[in-house]
């Protein structure tokens, strides 16, 4: 089997297990084959440590994860000093196991690491180096993900939070992802309780191929290029830095992505990675602005494509949602304004979720959500529905 099917088997276990994370799960394999680095950020319990070590399973690597806090040590991260070697006059950590030998890493809290930790994952990040005495360790490094609740406000940070290339938000789900969601997390406890493990899918050997693939891939049509060009410019004029670094680096993500996919160049569908090279939360929307119409131009123009991002919930689920809500606001007690106001929420969401969809299907529950929406914000009665 290709390895860009294997990649596609991991992203489709991992869709299976987390609901609503495809584009997440999308784009931290994008990191991977780019060789790239990337960070969610989100409120506690939103799945960002479970989806990276569960990727982390499917991913037969050297992989080390850690906990950061202030008060964290080198020794923890890089390695403890080699006594028996500094006993002779030679300063050395024992690598073995720790980061410096990982090609996978994942640090949980990574924004409240010191300033001990934090000048040595700057070089290890960006240039795969780490110096231990005086012998320079070169590192088989592919990606470090971090994991954080909320964007570093402080400047110490800042150098930190720009060797990730992509920004991704982990957020609670949707209210329509409910009943989904308690049946998928009881299924995961079990697997727990079990101690079910997962077999690997990709093995390293072929990570660590993937820059020489990717190598080859790197050409881009005219046509794809304007277009970048001027998403950038529109991004640039918005206010949000985008220094030509980012820019360059950008373009050997968008080739990940349509290796994902099996293609042998980007088209207009990888620009969604544009929408997570956010600086602050604040820019979210802005990029989102930007970049979603020439999403939607490529879609249009391309209905049997399949959008990322939208294989979260199926139709089934979103039309048994429907008919919930249906009832919440058809039953013989007409609903409160809270009951209201959260089914309406919910219908918001679904018609977003639907607009994911090419199948006729989702045309037809469109209108279905379009009427509901209508009567419910024409009359406080419902009976009618």
């Amino acid at each position: 089997m290709a390895l860009s099917a294997r990649l596609q088997q991991v992203a489709g276990t991992l869709d299976q297990q987390f609901l609503g994370k495809s584009e997440i799960v999308r784009l931290l394999l994008i990191a991977i084959v780019a060789r790239e680095h990337a960070v969610l950020i989100g409120p506690p319990g939103t799945a960002k440590s479970a989806l990276l070590r569960t990727l982390a399973e499917l991913l037969d690597t050297k992989y080390f994860e850690y906990l950061l806090t202030r008060f964290t040590e080198p020794n923890e991260i890089f390695g403890p000093v080699d006594i028996a070697a500094f006993r002779d006059g030679t300063y050395r950590r024992r690598t073995a196991g720790m980061l410096p030998e990982a090609e996978i890493v994942f640090l949980d809290e990574v924004f409240k690491s010191n300033s001990a930790i934090l000048n040595a994952l700057l070089t290890l990040l960006n240039e795969r180096r780490y110096t231990s005495g005086g012998a320079v360790i070169e590192c088989p490094l592919v990606s470090v993900f971090g994991a954080s609740n909320e964007v570093p406000t402080d400047e110490s940070l800042s150098a930190l939070f720009d060797r990730f290339l992509l920004r991704i938000h982990s957020d609670n789900l949707d209210a329509y992802h409910f009943n989904e969601l308690l049946q998928l997390g009881v299924k995961h406890e079990v697997k727990k309780l079990r101690g079910d493990k997962v077999k690997p899918l990709v093995s390293s050997a072929e990570i660590q191929g993937f820059a020489k693939e990717l190598a080859g891939k790197l050409s881009f049509p005219d046509d794809f290029l304007s277009t970048y060009k001027g998403l950038v410019f529109q991004i640039r004029a918005e206010g949000i830095s985008m220094s030509d670094r980012r820019v360059v680096k950008l373009l050997k993500v968008f080739a990940a992505s349509a290796y994902l996919d099996g293609r042998s160049q980007p088209d207009a569908s990888d620009f969604f990675v544009l929408k997570h090279v956010w600086n602050v939360e604040d820019q979210v929307s802005i990029l989102e602005a930007i970049v979603q119409p020439v999403l939607e131009a490529f879609y249009r123009e391309h209905p049997d494509r399949q959008r990322v991002g939208a294989l979260g919930v199926g139709l089934p689920a979103l039309s048994a949602e429907v008919d919930r809500i249906r009832q919440v606001l058809t039953g013989p007690s007409p609903p409160t304004d809270l009951q209201l106001f959260s089914q309406l929420k919910a219908l918001g969401e679904i018609k977003s979720a639907l607009a994911q969809f090419a199948d006729p299907q989702a045309r037809a529950l469109e209108q279905r959500v379009a009427q509901l929406l209508d009567a419910s914000l024409k009359s406080g009665r419902f009976s009618q529905l």
